[in-house]
């Protein structure tokens, strides 16, 4: 069997294609499958594609990547499965996707983990958002060979368009990744959120209950993100970043934080941040928005927050009692392994695969 896998970003730079599309690569492999993974930005373009100005060379990478996909449309015939991560060209009609379905007869599967089909406007993709054609993905299920969503809220929409859907959270390797736990008895607490620019807004959310708390208490916020938050905070300290460290920086956090607003874009969050804090045995507070209320177990791996109130009176619970960190970390660890681990969904994956 040999697959396609067309995704937008290069290989190791961004979370949802590295846990729904690169972490999958040696589960095939095991299976000799051998696969070919095709980027639409370049390592160059990637590198000021958030960046503010920058024009000529997101001009440059942006043509340069409808380029390759069509020179890619003659290599199709090579290959069984084309695995669509999110979309095949960031900007435009999916054409790529309709020539690979009906002129080429190929099997997509065609992978998800947000709300795609909703504007998402930024600072950062304001520039490409006027370009986007965000009912594509309502065509790219119909046309799909099998479906995989991050979450129920974007089962039941694949669900209008195709039958073939699967539920596939994004998932964690336990065994050989996020295999530490926290140890919860520390000098100093430290409350923590990880994420990136698109996210990162979310934080404002909290701002109020945070400076409520720092007024009582003495505690650290760590953010770890491409961009730094705008937050009037003093226990803020910012963390760029990096794939390698990632893990490590995580392991310094007490408490993780997810919070989300009410609105549709976020129901389509897939409570991934909360999945990573309970892998290393810290528990996650969160937002009852989406995902968070099936992810996190309240008042057993973390807790689900509805207003203000909710948010101060865990997170104050939680900075007292050690103990209770500790236990909580153990059930969130033990519950992702059991629910949200790659080893559990191992042949949820490889079904996508059957013909």
């Amino acid at each position: 069997m040999r697959v396609l896998f067309v995704v937008s970003y290069p290989v190791g730079q961004a979370a949802s294609q590295r846990y729904r599309v690169e972490q999958w690569l040696p589960v095939l492999e095991e299976r000799g499958v051998t696969y070919t993974l095709a980027p639409f930005w370049s390592q160059s373009a990637w590198a000021v594609l958030y960046k503010p100005n920058h024009y000529w060379q997101k001009i440059v990478g942006l043509v340069s990547g409808f380029t390759s996909r069509l020179l890619l449309l003659f290599k199709l015939p090579l290959y069984d499965f084309i695995f669509i991560h999110r979309e095949a060209t960031p900007v435009g009609l999916p054409w790529f996707e309709w020539l690979a379905a009906k002129a080429f007869r190929k099997k997509i599967i065609f992978d998800f983990d947000d709300a795609i089909w909703l504007p998402n406007t930024t600072s950062e993709n304001n520039w490409a958002a006027k370009l986007k054609w965000h009912h594509k993905t309502g065509s790219i299920c119909r046309w799909s060979h099998k479906i995989s969503s991050g979450n129920g809220y974007l089962r039941n929409y694949a669900l209008k368009y195709n039958p073939e859907v699967v539920l596939l959270p994004s998932v964690l390797d336990t065994e050989n990744h996020y295999n530490e736990q926290k140890k919860q008895h520390t000098q100093e607490v430290v409350i923590g959120w990880i994420g990136s620019h698109s996210t990162v807004p979310y934080l404002q959310l909290l701002e109020p209950v945070l400076q409520r708390l720092e007024q009582q208490y003495k505690f650290k916020l760590y953010v770890i993100a491409d961009k730094a938050p705008q937050l009037q905070l003093k226990s803020l300290e910012f963390k760029v970043w990096q794939k390698e460290t990632e893990v490590q920086e995580l392991l310094q956090f007490n408490i993780g934080l997810m919070p989300l607003p009410e609105t549709e874009w976020a129901k389509g969050k897939c409570a991934f941040k909360a999945l990573q804090y309970m892998a290393l045995g810290i528990p996650a507070v969160v937002s009852g928005v989406g995902a968070n209320v099936q992810a996190v177990v309240h008042g057993t791996s973390g807790y689900i927050c509805t207003t203000e109130q909710e948010w101060y009176k865990h997170l104050e619970t939680l900075f007292l009692n050690p103990e209770m960190r500790s236990s909580m970390g153990g059930a969130g660890q033990a519950w992702v392994r059991q629910h949200y681990s790659l080893q559990a969904h191992r042949q949820t994956f490889l079904s996508l695969f059957s013909l």
